[in-house]
Formats: C-alpha cells, sequence, structure tokens
C-alpha cells in the first residue's frame, strides 16, 4: 500500500519536471492538420475557383476563450481545450516572453478581435502588439500564453517558476489561481 504514495509522487515530480528544464524548443502538435498554402491543390485558391458565384468569406472571428474545468477549478481554455496561462512577471499588457520563452510558453495569438464564450468575459479581453507585428490575447489586461508540451484539456504547469517569473493559470475573473 505504500507504493501508491510513491507513486503518486513520482508522477506529480515528472509533470513538473515536462515544465521546465526541457530543451525549450516547441514541438508541433502532431494532432494539428496542417495548413495548405493557397496555391497548392485544395488550398484556398482552388477552393476559391471551384465556386466563383459565392460571395468572399466575412473575416474570421478572432481566437475563442472559454471556461472549462481543470483540476485547479474553473480556468481559461481556447476553443480547442488549450489551457491558457498568464506570466506574473508581466506588470502590463506588453508581453515580455520572446525567444526561448515563446518557444516554451507560446503566445496566444489571433487574426481578429477575441472572442469570449462559456463563461469568458468578452468585457476582459483585449490584444497587444508583440514585437513581430503578430497581435496576442489579453485578458483583463494580461497577456496569455499556452505551455507547448500540453494536448488539450491538460494542465500541467500551474505553478511553474521559469524564465523569471511564475506561469499561472487564471479563472473567468482574470485573476491568478
Amino acid at each position: 500500500m505504500q507504493r501508491l504514495p510513491a507513486i503518486a509522487a513520482l508522477a506529480a515530480a515528472l509533470a513538473l519536471a515536462a515544465c521546465g528544464d526541457d530543451d525549450g524548443v516547441a514541438q508541433p502538435d502532431a494532432g494539428a492538420p496542417a495548413e495548405q498554402a493557397a496555391d497548392e491543390p485544395g488550398g484556398e485558391a482552388e477552393r476559391e475557383s471551384a465556386a466563383p458565384d459565392k460571395e468572399p468569406a466575412a473575416e474570421k472571428p478572432g481566437t475563442e476563450i472559454k471556461v472549462g474545468q481543470s483540476q485547479f477549478g474553473e480556468i481559461l481554455f481556447d476553443g480547442d481545450d488549450q489551457a491558457i496561462y498568464l506570466f506574473d512577471k508581466e506588470a502590463s499588457a506588453k508581453s515580455e516572453c520572446y525567444g526561448a520563452c515563446a518557444e516554451a510558453w507560446p503566445p496566444v495569438l489571433t487574426k481578429g478581435e477575441p472572442v469570449g464564450a462559456g463563461g469568458a468575459k468578452q468585457s476582459l479581453l483585449g490584444t497587444t502588439k508583440r514585437d513581430d507585428g503578430s497581435v496576442q490575447v489579453t485578458y483583463d489586461g494580461q497577456p496569455l500564453y499556452y505551455y507547448a508540451h500540453e494536448g488539450p484539456g491538460e494542465v500541467l504547469c500551474h505553478g511553474v517558476n521559469e524564465f523569471g517569473g511564475l506561469w499561472l493559470v487564471l479563472g473567468a475573473d482574470g485573476q491568478a489561481l
């Protein structure tokens, strides 16, 4: 019977080790569909030419932010159920996570206005421009991030101290848990 607590402690240590102390390189999500170039077969250009009588598609809505259940209670996720974090080192909407930091903790980016769903407050959603010109989603004035090595529904890295600050999940009220 003493093996169960030891196994649980080992599993917790491995989960934490996955958040830090890696090579800092984000791995592509093998489950994510690859985007086709507009000029490739089946790409956007082919879809547009196949239906010339249709009107051009309206601008896509921005990244969806919603509330979901986790082992920490209700927290923010994106529309694909990826857990969302804030970096407590940041005191404003200006991101301080670039280079190796952004590889391990990719920013939550959007191409349109972010959309609140499932309990996320639209009034707390905003954006900030990153140094490369991309647009990062903010919530209650905090830039939002993913952890690169988590799958949908996983929350492995809450409370991790890395890159000079804590990475924390946040609730619908915008407060870190």
